[in-house]
């Protein structure tokens, strides 16, 4: 945890709503030093290994994930919102806070026994991200690890995916919601 990564999320207050902090990276993500640190300390661990995909989640985690791809020579997987996909496509419902929702990858995306990294933004929960890891699994992908460069570790999304079996690797935390 760098104080010159975290000093680049803007925090916005009562956003979405009264009482939540969001962490905002898109100015991480403008900022040419911070974004390029980002993407090196989150590429760091598996420099020198063999990864073949990155999955990134909709919509930061593209950003992030075809960086991460990029840097591993690896190929890149989008998990997108249902219907966003134009080819056949797996898919998995989660849980939101207010209800359901469902995501998706193109079903020939990742093969059996191809080593895949998740990328996205922050973890808050961790709903999206443990559904995204059993979408992945599904196929017989092997996910070595779950990447975010914000973890809000009172949520315990980060603890739910390591529960799941997969390491995670976060560059910053922060306390609240």
């Amino acid at each position: 945890m760098t104080s010159d990564l975290r000093d680049a999320v803007r925090s916005i207050p009562d956003y979405p709503k009264p009482g939540i902090v969001f962490r905002d990276i898109t100015t991480l993500l403008g900022d040419a030093r911070a974004f390029r640190r980002a993407i090196d300390e989150l590429v760091q661990p598996w420099a020198g290994t063999k990864i073949d995909k990155v999955a990134g989640i909709e919509a930061r985690g593209f950003i992030l994930g075809g960086a991460v791809a990029h840097q591993l020579s690896a190929g890149f997987v989008p998990i997108r919102k249902k219907g966003k996909l134009p080819h056949a496509t797996v898919s998995i419902a989660y849980s939101l806070e207010y209800g359901i929702d469902e995501m998706e990858m193109h079903e020939d995306a990742v093969r059996p026994g191809e080593r895949v990294i998740l990328v996205d933004d922050l973890i808050a929960t961790g709903g999206t991200a443990a559904a995204a890891v059993s979408l992945i699994k599904r196929i017989g992908a092997a996910v070595e690890a779950a990447c975010f460069v914000v973890d809000l570790p009172d949520l315990g999304g980060a603890q739910k995916i390591r529960d799941l079996g997969v390491p995670v690797r976060t560059l910053m935390e922060f306390a609240g919601h």
